[in-house]
């Protein structure tokens, strides 16, 4: 078999036999979601779990953590299968995202933010639910209702929040701080991972794309949905 650019790789063994570019690739992919779902489970879901405010609040965060730890599982487990050693799937061994270097202190901050930063995860998802590579293809399926989850649950209880007038301002002042730092988070236009990723079928959208798909969201759920403003994203 002959993989090259438009071919679907359906096995782990074929994988060991495409081009090194393709493998590449595909690797990175993997690598970036093993730790940055196991970072954002450590300095997000797990500390919510004590800043939510009932019981019922406290179960559905800590099924969140629950997700978020599952997912670096996932991940790592099939970049074992690809010849990644485990060490280099953990945040000790790849910077993170800056999107995590946030300092969550409240309830309130951890809503916003399952708003924000999930709907990102979600469009990114939505790419690798159609990958070339079978293999990550379907573990995106598989992890793509739990994202969507976590973003209803910030709906959810920032809804709950907001039904408190008196806290409106509290809320739009997590997202004036958090909002602007979503900017890097789908990367650099002109990417020439991105480009790549393209080529070989494993994403589908540009950069710009998925980061337009994102403002749109944010309108609609942070504007439309709850009445609140968007501040202008900085680099």
């Amino acid at each position: 078999m002959t993989i090259q650019p438009g071919t679907q790789v359906n096995t782990v063994e074929e994988f060991h036999k495409a081009p090194d570019e393709f493998r590449i690739a595909v690797e990175k992919i993997v690598i970036s979601h093993a730790v940055n779902e196991l970072y954002g489970a450590r300095v997000f879901d797990e500390p919510a779990v004590a800043l939510a405010p009932s019981p019922y609040a406290k179960w559905l965060t800590c099924r969140i953590a629950m997700e978020e730890y599952g997912h670096h599982v996932r991940f790592s487990e099939l970049g074992e299968q690809l010849g990644i050693e485990k060490p280099r799937m953990t945040p000790e061994h790849k910077k993170p995202l800056s999107i995590f270097e946030f300092d969550m202190e409240s309830w309130a901050e951890f809503c916003v933010i399952k708003i924000l930063a999930d709907t990102a995860e979600v469009i990114q998802v939505e790419d690798l639910i159609h990958c070339s590579f079978v293999p990550l293809r379907k573990l995106a399926r598989m992890t793509m209702p739990e994202e969507k989850f976590h973003v209803q649950f910030g709906m959810d209880f920032t809804a709950e929040i907001l039904e408190d007038e008196d806290r409106k301002a509290e809320v739009q002042d997590v997202v004036n701080r958090y909002y602007p730092m979503m900017h890097k988070f789908f990367g650099r236009s002109q990417s020439e991972n991105n480009r790549i990723y393209r080529k070989w079928g494993i994403k589908q959208r540009t950069n710009e794309d998925m980061a337009k798909a994102y403002v749109d969201l944010m309108q609609e759920k942070i504007v439309g949905h709850f009445g609140l403003e968007l501040p202008t994203a900085t680099e």
